[in-house]
Parts: structure tokens; sequence; C-alpha cells
């Protein structure tokens, strides 16, 4: 499906999604019209979903981030379609992703600090509807967030 010349545009844009169409046909050692369709065709085929900007939350001033896992209460018909809706509400909330398991959903919440957390924490989460269980993991440090794939 993929061959060397899509590769090697891949990894180019994962290394730097805004760079312009020349300086990645220059790299990839294409022509920028080549380039330019077959970034347009790889994108049609859904395999480039966006080009986007990645938000470091600490250098606005978000020091806090915690993951929290969700067992909800299945007992109750619309528990998942509740609490997701719910939790989208939630600003501070930046991902909800839903798993097969014992845990079956996790959010990714941002605070400016302890004190911001703990609000937000007992204000917005724990009244997030259907829950049985929740456990908290606060992050310490990223060793690795890469999301480049061997192409």
């Amino acid at each position: 499906m993929l061959d060397d010349t899509d590769r090697r545009l891949l990894r180019h844009l994962l290394a730097d999604p805004a760079q312009p169409n020349a300086v990645l046909a220059e790299r990839v050692g294409v022509a920028p019209a080549t380039a330019w369709r077959r970034v347009e065709r790889l994108t049609e085929q859904g395999i480039i979903r966006a080009q986007e900007a990645v938000i470091d939350w600490r250098a606005l001033g978000y020091g806090v981030e915690v993951s929290l896992r969700f067992t909800l209460d299945k007992t109750v018909p619309r528990a998942f379609e509740d609490f997701i809706e719910a939790a989208r509400r939630v600003p501070e909330v930046l991902a909800i992703e839903t798993f097969l398991g014992r845990v079956d959903l996790r959010l990714n919440v941002i605070a400016r600090d302890m004190t911001h957390w703990q609000e937000i924490y007992r204000t917005r989460i724990l009244t997030l509807p259907h829950i049985a269980d929740i456990e908290a993991l606060m992050l310490i440090s990223t060793l690795k967030d890469a999301e480049a794939l061997p192409v």
C-alpha cells in the first residue's frame, strides 16, 4: 500500500508537520507537485488524519496532569452515554478514552496546581454520573511522547 516515498513523506511530516511543501519535497527527494499530490492522496485515504498543533499545557500554566480510570455502574442502561456526555462538559478534560476490561474509561485532566486540581476533582469529577470506582494516576514525567511509527 505504501511505497518508500510515502514512508519518507510520513516520517518527515511526523518530525515537522508545519514544514512548507517545498522543504518537505526537498527532504524526501521529489518535486513539490509530487509531494503535494502524495500528501493529498494519503489524506484522502485517511492515512493522514490531520496536521495539528501540539500544545505544551505546562507552558500555559497547567502544572498538574492526572489520568483518571473509571469503572462505571453497568446496571444503569445509559451509564456510558451519560458519563461521556457529562465528562465532555468539563473544560479541563483533555481526552476521554474507552476500554475493554476492568477499566471502562480514562480521562486525562489538567489543572494549574494542586489547589485547582482539588477543586476540579471535588466539584466536577466526583459529580460525574454512574461511577462505581475511580483511580487517579498523577503524571510525574513523560519519558517518551512520540507518535512516530516505523514507516
